[in-house]
């Protein structure tokens, strides 16, 4: 009993955080129709500023540390990224009223990445003294390019396979020929993660710390401005969720339902392969925090333009409107204090 009312205290005072009370903040002035807006290109440049941040901390922490210490952490998080995609398609795409293709377009982008969830769940944990690596934030793109890549993947073969039954009376000339210009080709949907703006910064980021030695602009720069500008992100993420409530109207009523599910699923399968590493390598309870973040997220940057030209049929206003409407907010607001929670209780055990 005691460990559940410390459980729920932590919870509760988590919540009172400044990036979590910013995020608040914003859905509550956008849900009164406040005409604050934040000009997209000071956005742009935010979470550039943020992603590059992570990015540097994880590459000096790399160059100063043994890389074989990430070799199970990083296993687990492509792990992860993918089976959350298989989640969905044998979940949410046996719902009524749910297509497919937009199940596991939904899937891909809850597998995916959001650098502005890890963001704030990295400044949460050393607002909480929670030790972890600090290269847990280079875990990123071991989870969200393994599931951007299954869920086009998977997609395409689904519709493939589709077209075939549709197109049974062809001869087996056009059926062949057919076959061939829909094959999947992987390498271009790597590419595009790569080069998506989000993790473009985080990769140049550890690129810099861990060949180069930006200590000096690092500590003089980024790391006193990471706060302040998460905090104008948080706020910005909170009235853009509230904007797009309205989008999931469009769709069926059971994405709502995977959207408060779906995080806390991710987050807690995650969480067990953390604590599998923990015990096996020494893997920080912090680190396994972020692990469960990461996978609580959807991706909010470069994941839906991703999506939408792998699985151009597949419906933005579903997944898009899952993802930041509800599954973003539930994760910050709600996963990462869950999450932060459950693993001071285990480590005051």
């Amino acid at each position: 009993m005691d460990l559940l009312s410390n459980f729920l205290m932590d919870f509760v005072k988590q919540l009172q955080s400044p990036t979590l009370s910013f995020l608040i903040g914003g859905m509550l002035i956008a849900a009164f129709g406040s005409q604050l807006q934040i000009p997209e290109s000071i956005v742009k440049i935010i979470v550039f500023m943020l992603l590059t941040k992570i990015g540097l901390t994880g590459g000096i922490a790399i160059r100063n540390s043994n890389l074989t210490e990430m070799i199970l952490p990083a296993a687990f998080s492509a792990l992860v990224g993918i089976l959350i995609v298989f989640i969905a398609r044998f979940t949410l795409a046996k719902l009524p009223k749910v297509r497919t293709v937009d199940a596991l377009a939904t899937g891909g982008l809850f597998g995916a990445v959001s650098g502005s969830t890890m963001a704030a769940a990295l400044t949460l944990l050393e607002e909480q003294n929670i030790n972890y690596e600090a290269w847990a934030g280079a875990l990123y793109p071991f989870m969200d390019i393994p599931a951007l890549v299954t869920a086009i993947v998977v997609a395409n073969l689904y519709l493939n396979h589709k077209k075939r039954r549709e197109a049974e009376y062809a001869s087996k000339q056009e059926f062949f020929g057919e076959q061939q210009d829909n094959r999947v080709k992987i390498w271009p949907i790597v590419k595009e993660s790569l080069q998506g703006p989000a993790l473009s910064a985080m990769l140049l980021g550890l690129a810099l710390g861990l060949f180069a030695n930006p200590e000096s602009v690092y500590k003089g720069f980024y790391d006193p401005a990471f706060r302040g500008l998460l905090s104008i992100l948080m706020l910005v993420m909170g009235m853009e969720a509230w904007s797009r409530l309205g989008e999931l109207r469009k769709v069926a009523h059971w994405y709502v339902v995977y959207s408060i599910v779906a995080p806390f699923v991710h987050g807690l399968i995650a969480f067990g392969l953390g604590m599998v590493a923990h015990y096996a390598t020494g893997f920080s309870l912090g680190g396994v925090v972020v692990l469960a973040v990461i996978a609580a997220s959807s991706s909010d940057i470069s994941g839906p333009p991703t999506l939408r030209a792998g699985i151009p049929s597949a419906n933005p206003s579903a997944y898009i409107g899952a993802s930041t409407a509800i599954g973003t907010p539930i994760a910050i607001g709600f996963c990462i204090p869950f999450f932060l929670g459950l693993a001071q209780t285990l480590g005051a055990q």
